[in-house]
């Protein structure tokens, strides 16, 4: 592999330097970042399109590269998020319930509850990734969606459109490492 000149950022001549190599560990990493911009932009793009939340999407997005080795573990991510989804769900109608008896104390007890179910889990096959279920409380109740059924949804959806994009994204890098 040849020598690469480097030039610092603030010169004249960083303008007219050529890109490094695609072989090299620079050129690699600019690769990499370049796919991995290009798959988030157009997931964006497509949440966007539909009326969906970008930053839910990331969500999805992150739930997958929580788990990346192989398309079996970033599913089980993705499924995991989901039924985070879920249990937040369960969790609002939970304290939506306990109010009126509990009353500050609902949501704590609430929170109790989750955390236990999540964390209980952490060494059930499939099911064992707390990170992507806690993205999936997360991203429930920040969304704090009015109507529970359309915002769950919303939520299922921009996280697919996610996941895909972090699928997406890993398989492209995944072929430009082979080359």
């Amino acid at each position: 592999m040849p020598h690469e000149r480097t030039v610092p950022p603030n010169s004249s001549a960083a303008a007219s330097t050529p890109l490094p190599a695609a072989g090299s560990t620079h050129g690699r990493f600019v690769v990499f970042t370049a796919i991995a911009g290009v798959v988030a932009a157009a997931a964006a793009f497509a949440s966007e399109s539909l009326s969906l939340e970008p930053w839910a999407m990331f969500a999805g997005w992150v739930a997958w590269f929580t788990r990346p080795q192989s398309l079996t573990q970033g599913v089980h991510a993705v499924v995991c998020l989901w039924l985070g989804l879920v249990l937040a769900v369960l969790g609002r109608l939970s304290v939506e319930a306990l109010v009126p008896t509990a009353g500050h104390a609902a949501l704590p007890l609430t929170v109790f509850v989750l955390a236990v179910v999540v964390v209980g889990l952490r060494t059930a096959p499939v099911v064992n990734n707390m990170l992507a279920w806690f993205l999936g409380l997360i991203a429930f109740f920040a969304a704090h969606p009015e109507e529970i059924p359309t915002g769950l949804l919303a939520l299922v959806a921009a996280t697919a459109i996610g996941a895909i994009a972090g699928f997406v994204c890993q398989r492209l890098q995944s072929r430009f490492a082979a080359a």
